[in-house]
């Protein structure tokens, strides 16, 4: 049984007007995209565990003070409220000095990235860099020798120490901006003070909070060194043994 050309073709090919065309048939799908990963989503379990460990860690420590046997120094140290008021006096240590720290650094880190006073940001940052350089314990010992004892030389000492980190991440998070989307607001008719507070700032927010973060670190540990100057908190029950 003989075949014809028509049906020796192979599928797909046929001929027209003595020109053979090959059908390509339906273009291959393309694969579907990968499936997003989910945001991570603050659970309240997430937000309540950290709070409930540091209770659980202040209710061990309370139940150990009461049965623990301490001697004649330790007991004179730790009563009589000794250890809230240190407590408090280290918590307002740094709190204050935190706010100074972000009134200073953040306004001088916008400053420093506008055009006319860049030239000066090296300067800036060398003074800041000399500053945390310096070990904490010696600058508080030059202001007490400047200032004489008390909460002021531990607070200036605190922040001066303090304001590098803030103070860096600002200049990073405003340089780090998308000069196209800068353009796109000046486009649309924004002034420079709105194109600072409604594009550039909102963007830089999460590095300069974790500059914040860091003073805040830095903060806590070095309020401890005010008790050698006078300036009160935790520090004491630490140098009184």
């Amino acid at each position: 049984m003989t075949t014809s050309p028509e049906q020796r073709r192979p599928e797909g090919e046929h001929e027209v007007k003595g020109l053979a065309f090959r059908d390509e048939g339906e273009a291959e799908q393309e694969a579907p995209p990968p499936p997003a990963v989910a945001a991570r989503r603050v659970t309240w379990q997430k937000l309540t565990f950290l709070p409930a460990l540091l209770v659980v860690l202040l209710l061990v420590t309370w139940l150990w003070f009461q049965q623990a046997d301490l001697d004649a120094i330790s007991e004179n140290a730790l009563s009589n409220g000794q250890v809230s008021k240190a407590l408090w006096q280290h918590v307002e240590l740094t709190v204050v000095s935190t706010f100074f720290v972000l009134i200073i650094a953040i306004p001088l880190g916008v400053l420093l990235t506008r055009e006319a006073f860049r030239r000066a940001t090296p300067v800036a940052m060398t003074v800041a860099n000399m500053g945390q350089a310096t070990p904490a314990i010696g600058l508080l010992a030059l202001l007490v020798i400047w200032l004489g004892t008390g909460t002021k030389a531990a607070l200036i000492g605190i922040t001066v120490y303090a304001v590098l980190p803030v103070l860096a991440n600002t200049i990073a998070g405003l340089k780090a901006n998308d000069p196209t989307l800068l353009e796109a607001a000046r486009g649309i008719g924004m002034s420079p003070l709105g194109v600072l507070s409604r594009v550039e700032m909102p963007l830089a927010v999460p590095l300069i909070l974790a500059g914040v973060r860091t003073a805040l670190v830095l903060n806590v540990g070095t309020a401890t060194l005010a008790a050698f100057g006078g300036g009160g908190g935790l520090g004491v029950l630490i140098t009184t043994g």
